[in-house]
């Protein structure tokens, strides 16, 4: 069975269990999808289950994208995202909701784009410790500091660390417990925090590492 959703990222609250203990967690508004194709082995090599979410204008896509769409009479959509899946159980045209794919109780993976910082330095970047904040330094608290050795080689080696663009990458958080699902306002509610900003985009997958 499909395990797998696009969403969107709504904010973060507080959820309380029975026991009166406050449970932090992340509110997603996952789907309604539409399954827009289904990849074989046979004919891309791969098996996987292509979802489209988010409808949109027709005027916002171009014409392949319709034509893509219109192949199963579904509405024009302004995000694909591919799942790997190799026996989904699902047909294309399907219409899926949260409620069908996920249970309270079971784990899953998030993935997003984090927040951009723009350019940073190493010490915001990667925590470094920076120079002493004694004995005469007046420019020096924030710097990294030598990264590479001195004859050999006499340069620093290709990805190390150091200042430079922070953020606005993939980012996956796994094994998140599903605390919430709510299929008549297609929201589900993830324990702990996910990448990105509100209104991102968001992927939620059954959990790899159970």
């Amino acid at each position: 069975m499909l395990k797998g959703l696009i969403g969107k990222k709504v904010g973060m609250t507080q959820i309380f269990d029975d026991a009166g203990v406050a449970i932090p967690v992340t509110i997603i508004e996952a789907g309604p999808c539409f399954v827009t194709q289904i990849r074989l082995p046979e004919q891309d090599g791969y098996s996987a289950v292509q979802l489209g979410f988010d409808e949109a204008k027709p005027k916002r896509l171009t014409g392949g994208q319709i034509g893509h769409l219109k192949r199963n009479n579904i509405p024009p959509l302004r995000f694909l995202r591919e799942f790997r899946e190799k026996n989904p159980e699902v047909s294309e045209g399907d219409k899926i909701t949260v409620d069908k794919v996920f249970e309270v109780g079971e784990f899953v993976d998030v993935i997003g784009t984090s927040k951009g910082k723009g350019f940073a330095g190493a010490v915001k970047r990667y925590h470094f410790r920076g120079g002493p904040k004694t004995h005469g330094q007046s420019d020096r608290q924030r710097a990294p500091g030598s990264r590479g050795s001195g004859t050999t080689p006499g340069r620093v080696y290709k990805g190390s660390r150091g200042p430079g663009h922070m953020g606005n990458e993939r980012v996956t958080v796994q094994n998140l417990a599903v605390v919430l699902v709510d299929g008549e306002r297609n929201l589900l509610a993830v324990r702990g925090a996910i990448p990105g900003a509100k209104g991102g985009v968001v992927m939620i997958k059954g959990a790899r590492k159970q």
